[in-house]
This record gives structure tokens, C-alpha cells and sequence, in this order.
């Protein structure tokens, strides 16, 4: 059973279809880790244009699923609502496995660093046991 749902990760953060890129939140710490999913279909907008013949979704999307994951964990806890999480940085990134329709997309976002408003996050999505993208993603909140 999911921890959040979309309308309360809706409350969360601000993203809204069709840039909303996660669908549940399946585990959540508050401040410090956030594991979401996301059900990948064949009727994501993006599909139409990458590729027509060939769906596969975008390196940058899985990037930006994951940092929404961890602005849930980050911005879930009470000091920060309210607030927005931007991005200011993408290290280490790295893709080993193509996303296509009908994949569940499982987003783990741990927070690693946080001086004042800015922080860093470790990510890894995963497509069952298989590591589609890690990456550490460093935001700022404003």
C-alpha cells in the first residue's frame, strides 16, 4: 500500500500533469530518503516524440522523476512546506537501461547532504532489479 497518493504528493510539490512524473510515494523519511513509482505508459505525452517508432522515455525525465522524489522527502518535512525545491546541480549521472511503456519505474532519492537550503541527493531508479539511471542531484530550497 503507497505512503502518499498523487493528490497528496500534489500537496507536496508543485508539479502538475503533465510534468507530474511520479505516481505514488511507496516509502517516505521524512527529510532524508523517498522511494516513488511511477507506471510508465504507452500514453505519456512524451512518446509521441521519442521516439514514434521506438517509445523510449527520455534520460532527462527519469532525472527530473527522481528529483521529484526527492523534493517530496525534502520539502514533506514542516519547516520546508510550502516551499519549492529547484535543481542546482547533476553529478554522476548514468544510464544503464532504456525505460519503455509498460515498465514500472521504482525512484529512490536519499538525502546526503544539506547545508542551510541547499542539499544533495543520491538516486537510483530501477526497473525491477535492473538500475535504469543513478545519479546525485543537488537542489536548492526556496
Amino acid at each position: 500500500m503507497s505512503v502518499l497518493t498523487t493528490k497528496q504528493i500534489m500537496e507536496i510539490i508543485p508539479h502538475r500533469q503533465p510534468f507530474l512524473l511520479i505516481d505514488t510515494v511507496e516509502e517516505l523519511e521524512s527529510g532524508m530518503r523517498a522511494v516513488a513509482k511511477k507506471c510508465v505508459s504507452y500514453n505519456e505525452p512524451f512518446f509521441g516524440g521519442h521516439f514514434p517508432n521506438e517509445p523510449v522515455m527520455s534520460g532527462v525525465l527519469i532525472i527530473e522523476a527522481l528529483a521529484q522524489t526527492g523534493a517530496v522527502a525534502i520539502l514533506s518535512v514542516e519547516e520546508n512546506r510550502g516551499k519549492t525545491a529547484y535543481f542546482a546541480g547533476i553529478n554522476s549521472a548514468k544510464f544503464k537501461r532504456k525505460v519503455v511503456p509498460g515498465d514500472v519505474l521504482i525512484l529512490e532519492t536519499e538525502i546526503i547532504k544539506q547545508k542551510g537550503p541547499i542539499g544533495v541527493g543520491r538516486a537510483t531508479a530501477k526497473v525491477g532489479d535492473d538500475i535504469a539511471c543513478i545519479a546525485e542531484l543537488t537542489f536548492a530550497i526556496s
